[in-house]
């Protein structure tokens, strides 16, 4: 573990290389998106065909950073301040990936997307808005035709998610004690099990519409990852091993690249597959990252760089992914080469994109909140008597 400080954790440390972790992953969400091009609506035969179960990967970091900075901290903390400090760490970048969505809408228009040309800009400019404020969108107003909540920049589905774990974080699950937790661990994993062993499809796809059937899906991916990521935290389970951050990476991308297991005929095989790497190969990446230590050299400036740029390139890179699948459909005849190329292209874009927000806008905006909201001049900090006693302190 290395000194890093972060606005929500107050200066605590933090683990670096699950930070570069999570950038990992989110890369391998990108490359997933891309290759989902090339074979839309063929699940089956998807190239990186697990790049989805990032998601869950995210959650289960969630939960485990979560309770990492703030368990031992509500003493001192109310509601109020971490509730703050959560909109400072994830909110401006909830914003910027609702404004690249809205840049690139119109650029989209064509056969793959029918309903844009239709659109007026101000209903378009309303659902960025409201985007803006992560609040989903019904079905009724999908100006994209997938039934997203948010249909401009489809992934911020999971953070919607995400705001509800640090919802119910604040108001219970931190009271919890290491048993109860862990009666809900299980049954979360239950209700993880029966949707992928039993649900239609054989997989963990879904989550981003406010449907049922789609809520059923979200929750079910939430709630384990989540849970066990609090408990694992707090149980201290950590797995020791050299080269750790190298054997992660490894790991996660295996796991998110592998092809689909048992095809349409044995969908429970996937399924199954899917449960473990959740419900056993996640947890165990977490437990060697929070493990290891790093010392300066190449490990350490990759996970460095994979972590800075982590949550940018996932809530930024929809937009250009929406315009990539617009432009294979109008260019079906193109030769897989060129195909292949515009995905290159789209790639580093979205690095692109994603560095340059996360440098010019993230990074500066988050420092300005920090210390308007949180640092403010004669703001009590937390844990510190109010300025009264600190000055009969001083007297005495």
């Amino acid at each position: 573990m290395t000194k890093h400080l972060d606005a929500s954790a107050a200066g605590k440390d933090h683990y670096l290389i699950l930070d570069g972790l999570r950038g990992v992953a989110a890369v391998m969400v990108v490359l997933f998106h891309i290759c989902e091009t090339f074979r839309p609506g063929q699940p089956l035969t998807q190239w990186i065909n697990h790049g989805y179960l990032a998601v869950d990967f995210f959650f289960l970091l969630s939960g485990f950073v979560i309770a990492y900075a703030y368990d031992d901290r509500w003493q001192a903390m109310g509601l109020r301040d971490f509730f703050k400090r959560r909109l400072i760490r994830l909110q401006p970048m909830v914003v910027m990936g609702m404004l690249v969505g809205a840049a690139f809408y119109y650029l989209q228009a064509g056969p793959a997307f029918p309903t844009i040309d239709a659109t007026p800009v101000w209903v378009m400019l309303l659902v960025m808005l409201i985007g803006c404020t992560l609040l989903p969108l019904p079905p009724s107003m999908d100006i994209r035709g997938w039934g997203e909540m948010h249909p401009l920049n489809g992934p911020a589905w999971s953070l919607f998610f995400e705001y509800i774990a640090n919802i119910l974080y604040a108001l219970g699950l931190r009271k919890l004690s290491n048993r109860w937790l862990g009666v809900l661990v299980a049954l979360a994993a239950a209700l993880l099990l029966h949707l992928v062993l039993f649900g239609p499809r054989g997989d963990l796809i879904g989550g981003w519409s406010i449907t049922p059937q789609q809520l059923h899906i979200g929750f079910a991916r939430l709630l384990f990852p989540f849970l066990a990521g609090m408990l694992l935290m707090r149980l201290g389970k950590r797995i020791r091993i050299k080269y750790a951050f190298e054997t992660c990476s490894v790991l996660l991308v295996v796991a998110l690249a592998l092809p689909r297991f048992g095809g349409a005929e044995h969908l429970w095989m996937n399924g199954l597959y899917e449960a473990l790497c959740v419900i056993v190969l996640f947890p165990v990446i977490v437990a060697i990252g929070a493990g290891a230590s790093l010392v300066a050299g190449p490990a350490t400036r990759a996970a460095t760089f994979f972590g800075q740029l982590s949550y940018p390139l996932y809530i930024t890179h929809y937009g250009l992914i929406y315009t990539y699948v617009a432009w294979m459909t109008d260019h079906q005849a193109a030769s897989t080469l060129v195909k292949g190329a515009m995905g290159a292209v789209v790639f580093a874009s979205s690095i692109a994109i994603a560095w340059a927000c996360l440098k010019l806008y993230d990074l500066p905006v988050r420092r300005w909140l920090t210390a308007r909201f949180i640092h403010a001049p004669g703001r009590r900090v937390p844990g510190q008597p109010p300025r009264s006693q600190r000055a009969a302190s001083t007297a005495k």
